[in-house]
């Protein structure tokens, strides 16, 4: 039996989503339709007003309804502050650390060719315009710690290091509260590494 064309448009379409493949797809289907059709009515109209309203900020990429963001329209942030991220995740985690009252930029990626993202599908000439300012002094990099987010840091780094700006980097190490037995070695190498001293 073939499913009607509705149907495997929607399942289809549930398959763009990060981690979704066939059979989680037609299960979000048969869900929304059988058991939510209002979830599936909200999903809809959310989806469609976030098409319709969004775009990225004009001064960091990330999402906004409007020119420039909360963040980047607060005049009592640090204005020589700037902090690159890969994902606007990236950033809210940041802010909900309340260690940082800077500016952001969004990269809205990491290079990964394996995946085909290279350094053209990155916002980067936007963010070497935008740390090349006048205002930013130093510019925090804080991509992921995985083989991609590395090698973006340092082609960031090499860029606007030769822009004459001081660049530096997040550091890594041990978790708040966590137990060494319960590390993994790299993370603990690094904290080791990276120890500093208790003046």
């Amino acid at each position: 039996m073939k499913n009607p064309p509705s149907l495997d448009q929607l399942i289809s379409a549930l398959k763009v989503l990060p981690g979704v493949g066939p059979k989680s797809a037609q299960r979000m289907a048969f869900h929304l339709l059988q058991k939510d059709r209002g979830g599936a009515d909200r999903l809809a109209r959310a989806l469609d007003s976030a098409l319709l309203n969004l775009r990225h900020c004009e001064r960091c990429n990330t999402f906004s309804e409007v020119p420039l963001c909360n963040v980047c329209a607060d005049e009592a942030r640090k204005q020589e502050l700037l902090c690159v991220v890969e994902m606007p995740a990236d950033l809210l985690m940041l802010e909900q650390s309340r260690s940082y009252d800077g500016l952001y930029f969004v990269l809205m990626g990491r290079l990964s060719p394996m995946d085909g993202v290279g350094p053209q599908d990155l916002a980067l000439d936007k963010l070497v315009a935008r740390a090349s300012d006048g205002k930013v002094q130093e510019v925090v990099i804080a991509t992921n710690f995985t083989a991609e987010g590395e090698v973006t840091a340092h082609l960031i780094g090499e860029m606007l290091k030769a822009q004459g700006l001081r660049v530096t980097r997040i550091a890594r190490g041990m978790p708040v509260g966590g137990e060494l037995e319960h590390v993994d070695p790299g993370t603990l190498a690094q904290a080791m590494y990276e120890r500093r001293s208790l003046a």
